[in-house]
């Protein structure tokens, strides 16, 4: 027999379903709640409500699992690459040499961007935020490529085609911005060394390829690569529901990822990391601050909307930052302030009791800092290691046959009918 639940109100009974998922989740299927009693639900911030049924990613914040098509992310960042871990998130499974083989022609087929998207580039002003820059590219993309929706080889082109070009359109705004003659895309590098050498090299100075920082990007790109229904993730859900072209879903969701509350955070972390630098190294009076709650500042990089231990990807990336750092010889203060912040705060009884464990945000700024990248371009990379998350997301709910587009509820709590009052009565 089916589990139900009952709600009772005014003496009358309404049963609604319980769905279990495959990890043994319960939710309450509320869909014809409105329909049979009136009621809605009222959940600001969705932390209880379910928007989807899904079989991408699972995560369990109690006990810090994170996997993607039921495979641990640990395994996935110790033993696979970028591009495989993008194959097995939008085709559901791991590919065959053959498979990938193919995957990686179509990637080096379509890494190229229009010539004409060079205007666009050098048309921002200079001061422009890149995660400005690549949503507003992503956007134009439609204007250049038309999307073709009508077989599954044009999706997949489509979906390959934004693989391919995220990668360009971001080292070319890095090179613009910096003035700096554009590196094109070489077929006979892999999907991480390409963006490196596109940003990084130069006529004058060659880009040498370091096999640890190539390992360290796909690592910190797969960490990335997906995290269940997040507020960007959510963002291109809703805005696709309307039925728009991918490229306008995925814009809307780097839109989203750009907020110091979502991707930004690594950001953040480097800049509050540079403060408590800058003022002596002492930490003990950040950590003060963090705990009075009169205090608006917060410690970057802490805590987590959903694990309540420590983040799964934050212990990959720890390793990933002290091995790329001893590996490169690089002495970066701020790893010292970042380990010493870590240290304290897992001692202290306030994090501990608030769950305020590092995140992947806490360690993967130094990761970019080591590897080369400009503060401002962080957001950006997440962007790009988050990407197969959005299409795989947007993907299953186009095929979803249970769709319907986004549209929430409110509680209205404004004025009761108040008649117009013409201007001279006023």
């Amino acid at each position: 027999m089916a589990e139900h639940v009952t709600i009772t109100y005014n003496g009358t009974a309404f049963e609604l379903p319980v769905i279990t998922g495959s990890e043994g989740e319960k939710a309450i299927d509320i869909s014809t709640l409105r329909q049979n009693t009136g009621f809605i639900t009222l959940d600001p911030g969705y932390a209880n409500t379910g928007s989807c049924i899904s079989d991408i990613t699972f995560m369990d914040g109690e006990k810090g699992v994170l996997r993607y098509r039921g495979i641990p992310v640990e395994q996935l960042a110790e033993y696979s690459s970028f591009k495989e871990t993008v194959y097995l998130l939008i085709n559901g499974k791991l590919p065959t040499t053959d498979e990938l083989n193919e995957f990686s022609i179509l990637l080096n087929d379509h890494s190229l961007v229009h010539e004409d998207m060079k205007s666009f580039y050098q048309n921002f002003p200079r001061a422009s935020h890149p995660m400005g820059i690549l949503s507003s590219m992503v956007n134009a993309l439609r204007s250049f490529y038309p999307e073709l929706q009508t077989l599954e080889e044009e999706i997949n082109i489509t979906v390959t085609r934004l693989l391919s070009k995220i990668r360009t359109m971001a080292a070319m705004s890095y090179k613009i911005s910096r003035g700096h003659q554009v590196v094109y895309p070489r077929s006979g590098l892999l999907y991480c060394e390409n963006f490196l050498n596109m940003m990084f090299h130069t006529p004058v100075r060659p880009y040498k390829l370091d096999r640890a920082v190539v390992k360290a990007l796909n690592v910190f790109w797969i960490l990335h690569a997906d995290h269940e229904q997040n507020c960007s993730t959510s963002a291109v859900r809703l805005v696709g529901s309307g039925r728009v072209n991918l490229f306008a879903a995925i814009s809307a969701g780097i839109a989203a990822l750009w907020g110091p509350l979502h991707g930004g955070a690594n950001q953040a972390v480097i800049e509050m990391l540079n403060t408590i630098t800058e003022n002596g190294g002492r930490i003990q009076p950040f950590i003060d601050k963090a705990k009075d709650k009169n205090d608006p500042f917060r410690l970057m990089g802490f805590g987590h909307r959903v694990y309540k231990t420590y983040d799964p990807r934050a212990k990959i990336m720890k390793k990933w930052c002290d091995k790329l750092l001893a590996k490169l010889n690089i002495k970066d203060p701020l790893l010292d302030v970042a380990k010493e912040l870590e240290e304290i705060a897992l001692k202290d009884d306030y994090f501990i009791d608030h769950h305020l464990y590092p995140n992947v945000d806490f360690y993967s700024g130094i990761v970019l800092r080591a590897i080369g990248i400009p503060t401002n371009m962080f957001t950006v990379m997440f962007a790009i290691g988050r990407l197969p998350g959005w299409i795989s997301q947007w993907k299953e709910s186009m095929d979803d046959p249970n769709w319907k587009i986004g549209r929430p509820r409110q509680i209205y709590t404004g004025p009761n009918k108040t008649d117009y009052i013409p201007i001279n009565k006023r």
